[in-house]
């Protein structure tokens, strides 16, 4: 399934991920690092959504309360949440 995340207190804009059997499959961010942001899609690739929550949660950009890695950890737990709720 593909999914659109709106980032908030980042550079990057947005996320585009697709998920399937609760794996990662592809993440493209809008903004932000380019290169950096492609690292950190190429290294969440083929994770299980669990996994990439615990390595990203949390993570910090400087002074900012968040980060793109942190954002898209957000992202899968708002989905794991909508998901609970069907």
């Amino acid at each position: 399934m593909k999914y659109h995340y709106k980032t908030q207190g980042t550079c990057s804009t947005a996320i585009d991920f697709d998920i399937e059997n609760d794996v990662l499959k592809e993440v493209r961010y809008t903004g932000g690092c380019n290169g950096n942001l492609q690292g950190i899609a190429a290294l969440v690739k083929g994770m299980r959504v669990d996994d990439v929550i615990a390595r990203l949660d949390g993570i910090r950009c400087g002074s900012k309360a968040t980060s793109c890695p942190d954002q898209l950890s957000k992202a899968l737990r708002v989905l794991q949440a909508a998901q609970s709720e069907e």
